[in-house]
Order: structure tokens, then sequence, then C-alpha cells
């Protein structure tokens, strides 16, 4: 290599290790402020609630994660509405189970046999709100685990700012929680709880710092005034996006209603992945995330510290300089780990695979620059292009793994 461009890259990988100790340093802080907005009280708030559920197929461990909705500590009613394409799905039998160990709740089973778009989890929501009784409404995954109050530390957020109208702070539109992981078995299943907690929430933490309030969604709960679905045009817009959460959130923030997240952390079960599924599964998150915010993808870039800390180390020939940004990266990587994994989200899972925490961050770093490859996704077992936030079929004559 040239000595200029050997010395170009030095400095430039400087330059990003740099950044990326600052980036720390801030999700850090975020986390923090995270840990102390918990101590907040917030006015009493238990409100009738509609909890939604997309079905199709089964999860490992789906009837413990029903069950831990059914045992809410709860002032205010709540019903269980489950959705399915067909009643021949085999989630069918996991709801019928359910009904009998929870006769006392209002758990029903409805079929939603009509295929609205791309997205078949959001079409049989449509389908599913019509049933539902309820003027608030909480959406979640099949494999989300909640805690005895779940429900009452999500919809007390809606508490505050002001419920009234006439309150010139923006009303509470949705809410939405952070989760951690709970891996199953393999290494790339390990791989992908701890980096659900040791980079996607403190991400998700600092950007809600950085833009003064959430403005966005997460899969993992989405609380919705109904007032504010109608607002937007209902599910039925988003039928065809795959970022369903995401597009949910931003398009309530943009009709002027407030996002609020909530004190709650739930749990969702990582699969045993293949490394194939592993790969296919994070490409979709990326490539998702470059159509929906290309500016905070690009941003992602100062986001690998460790991997830049890494590469000028070799760039710099091991210089003095290089060793000490590795040795703080290092520091301040495991700091935030440690802060947002184990005391935000309570993650027990995280310190034991602390170990694997390079790993995952030199893979997440090749990830990444894949992720400008294309726009091309594999989900469940189909191949789409993502434009715009819209999902278009690839045909393909092969079947691809999940």
């Amino acid at each position: 290599m040239p000595p200029a461009l050997a010395l170009a890259v030095e400095i430039a990988t400087s330059a990003l290790a740099v950044a990326g100790i600052g980036y720390f340093f801030a999700a850090f802080l975020a986390a923090r402020l995270f840990v102390k907005s918990r101590r907040t009280q917030l006015a009493p708030f238990a409100p009738t609630v509609s909890i939604l559920k997309s079905l199709k197929g089964t999860d490992p461990g789906m009837l413990d994660a029903f069950r831990s909705h059914c045992r809410q500590q709860y002032a205010g009613a709540y019903e269980l509405l489950f959705g399915v394409s067909s009643l021949t799905d085999p989630a069918v039998a996991v709801v019928q189970q359910l009904q009998r160990e929870f006769p006392q709740r209002a758990i029903r089973l409805i079929e939603c046999p009509q295929r609205l778009g791309a997205n078949g989890k959001v079409s049989t929501l449509a389908q599913l709100v019509l049933h539902a009784q309820h003027e608030f409404l909480l959406i979640n995954d099949s494999d989300i685990t909640v805690s005895a109050h779940y429900l009452e530390r999500v919809m007390i957020a809606f508490s505050h700012p002001p419920l009234t109208k006439a309150s010139s702070t923006p009303l509470i539109g949705l809410v939405t929680a952070l989760y951690r992981g709970r891996a199953h078995g393999t290494l790339p299943s390990r791989l992908e709880s701890l980096g659900i907690a040791t980079d996607f929430q403190p991400s998700v933490l600092l950007s809600k710092w950085i833009e003064g309030g959430m403005h966005y969604g997460l899969g993992s709960t989405l609380a919705v005034r109904r007032e504010a679905l109608n607002r937007i045009g209902g599910f039925a817009l988003l039928v065809d996006h795959l970022a369903d959460d995401y597009e949910l959130g931003a398009r309530i923030s943009q009709a002027g209603y407030a996002i609020a997240l909530s004190t709650e952390v739930v749990e969702t079960s990582t699969p045993p992945y293949t490394w194939r599924g592993f790969v296919n599964h994070q490409l979709r998150w990326l490539r998702t995330v470059r159509d929906a915010r290309p500016a905070g993808y690009a941003g992602l870039l100062f986001t690998h510290g460790l991997a830049w800390a890494v590469l000028n180390v070799i760039a710099s020939g091991v210089s003095p300089l290089s060793l000490w940004f590795l040795a703080m990266s290092f520091f301040l990587r495991l700091t935030l780990a440690m802060t947002a994994g184990a005391e935000v989200l309570a993650d027990h899972e995280v310190l034991p695979n602390l170990w694997l925490l390079p790993l995952r961050d030199l893979i997440a770093f090749a990830l990444w620059v894949a992720g400008f490859a294309s726009n091309t996704i594999v989900w469940r077992g189909e191949r789409f292009t993502v434009r715009n936030g819209v999902l278009h079929k690839v045909e393909d004559i092969h079947p691809l793994p999940s």
C-alpha cells in the first residue's frame, strides 16, 4: 500500500475509533437517563384494553408467553383476541388449550382469512381490530413474555402528558416498550440475543434522547389509542409494509400524537437459528432499517467502535495510540453492555455471554456493510425487495430458508 494511502487509512480509522468511543459513552448516558426516568411517578390509569395477537404457526415457548398475558395484575378489564388466517393453523390448538386453562379470561380465537397485502401479520390485525371491544388496543408478537404488571406499567404511560385535549401537550397516541431476547441453544441464537441487549436497545435509548422522544414503535409492544389508529387510516394502510411497527409509530407521530416508552421490559424468544437463518434475519432487519431511515442507517457507521479500533491497530502497525483507542473502546463497550443489558433490561444472559461480544460486534460490522449491497430480503421462506417501506414479491423457483 502506498505510504500516503496507508496514512489516510490510519487517520480515517483513528477518527472512526474516536467517534465509536463517543457513541459508546453517549449511549451509556442515555441508558442512565432511562434508569432515572423510571422513578417518575405517573397518575393511576387502567382503561379497558383489547390485546391483539396475529398468529402463524408456533414458536418456542409460545404457550408460556400467552399464559403470562393471562396472569396480569391489572385493575381494568382486558380481552385477548388471537387471529389466524386458517383454523387449520397449528397455533389454534395452543389458543384452545389457553382457553381451557384460563376460563375466567376473555379469550377469543378469530379466523381472519383475507390476505390484504404482502404482510400477513398486518392483514390479520386489520381484520382482528374489527372484533375488538375496547378503546385501547395492544399489539405484540406471539413470542412475547411479560411480567404480571405488564398492562399496568404500559397503560399508565398514557396518563402522561395529561389526557385532556385542552392541554397544549400532545396526547399520547402510542406506548411502546424495550425488550430482551431469550436464546435457544445455538451460537447464532445467543449472538442475536446479545445484540438485542447490547446494541439495538441502547441505540433506541440514544435515538430517543437525541431526537427528544420516540417517533416510532417497537413490535415488542404497540399499545395504541383507537382514535390515533383511526386518524392514520388504520392497519389497512400498512398491509404491504415490512416494518409495520416502525411505520405505525412514525405515522402516529406525524399525526401529532406523542409516543411514550414504557418502563416495562418484555422478553422475546430468539429462535435456534442456523447460520443461514441468522444472516437472513439480520440482513432483513438491517435492510429494512436502511429503507426506513437511510440517514440513521448510515449513522450506524459510528456505532461500530470496537471494529474500527481493531482496524486502527492493524492500519497503524500497532501504535501505542491505537492500543489506547482499542482499550478505551473495549472498556466503554463492556460498560454499555452491562448497563443496558444487565441493568436496564435485566437480561440474565448478558453477563454469561459477554465473552462473545467482540465476535458479535465484528460479525455485526460485516453484516452492516452487506446491508448496503441490495434491497432484497428473505422473509418466511420467500424473497422480497423493500422500497419505501413496501414489500415487493420476487419470484424465485427455489424455496429459501427463513
